[in-house]
């Protein structure tokens, strides 16, 4: 099986685990519906930023993704008309976010970490160089 393939059955599979960590009301709910969230957030768009550029090292792909989320992060605290229409919306809140949070940016390095190694197996000619 190809690495592309290999990255969009990941993708099948994280989507609904991540939406699922979202709706999960049982013991330890708001865990699951922040934390582990916001880290399967990050592990996604490194997969997506992976599956378009495959050649991108799993290292500047990790970065690039801890910075963009940890930026939507901060972007929470700025409340304009159209970001708040945008969150209104389930797609909205899903991508944007709606509260800021500083613990988020321990979840997002977790799942930056994560993806760095997944994403050295998933590409074992690049492996997890940073280059």
């Amino acid at each position: 099986m190809s690495q592309r393939a290999k990255t969009f059955l990941l993708l099948l599979i994280l989507i609904p685990l991540g939406f699922g960590t979202k709706y999960y009301q049982g013991p330890g709910h708001e865990f699951f519906n922040n934390s582990i969230a916001g880290a399967l957030y990050v592990i996604f768009w490194c997969l997506v930023l992976f599956w378009a550029f495959p050649k991108l090292a799993p290292l500047k792909n990790a970065g690039l993704v801890f910075v963009g989320t940890s930026s939507i992060e901060f972007l929470q605290l700025w409340h304009p008309k159209i970001l708040q229409a945008a969150r209104d919306t389930f797609l909205g809140r899903t991508l944007l976010g709606g509260t800021f949070d500083p613990t988020d940016f321990f979840y997002y390095l977790m799942g930056a970490c994560g993806a760095y190694f997944l994403l050295g197996k998933l590409n074992p000619l690049t492996g997890n160089q940073g280059n």
